[in-house]
């Protein structure tokens, strides 16, 4: 699944750092963990338990970067489902900023973030998101798919 925004980062194995010069000329290190994981909530939690690791073993800051993925992954599991059809992370450093992505096959369902009411269980996953990340927003296509993604700066 082609995607705008990965087109500056080298293809290279998952979870392995590959060396690349950025437009400025400037080298950098870029990691990519793709992950394919089942659209149930349990899915998500293990999602974030190997995104955990992953960031972890990259020598980057748990903090926002965790939370986040546990976000997207509870919000494709529980808006993105499609029965047979699971969600796909994506984890990818480039410089000094961690992309995070998550792909779901509900691409008729965009996200948009709500108020919820003070004594509401649920409607703080995208809030939540947009206080953590610096940057994050969705990016549709190709049909039926959808990808939303947040970026979170970390230290060089």
């Amino acid at each position: 699944m082609p995607h705008l925004h990965r087109a500056a980062v080298p293809v290279q194995r998952p979870g392995q750092p590959r060396q690349h010069e950025t437009s400025s000329g400037q080298s950098r290190y870029a990691h990519l963990l793709p992950l394919i994981t089942a659209r149930r909530p349990r899915g998500a939690r293990l999602t974030r338990l190997l995104a955990t690791e992953h960031l972890r073993s990259w020598g980057l800051p748990l903090g926002p970067a965790e939370q986040t993925v546990a976000e997207l992954a509870t919000n494709a599991a529980t808006h993105g489902r499609v029965p047979g059809r699971d969600f796909r992370l994506t984890l990818y450093v480039v410089g000094g900023t961690l992309r995070i992505e998550v792909t779901d096959t509900r691409g008729d369902r965009l996200p948009h973030p709500t108020r919820p009411a003070p004594d509401a269980t649920t409607g703080r996953g995208l809030p939540v998101v947009d206080t953590l990340s610096d940057r994050w927003g969705v990016t549709p296509g190709p049909h039926p798919r959808k990808t939303v993604w947040a970026e979170v700066d970390v230290p060089k």
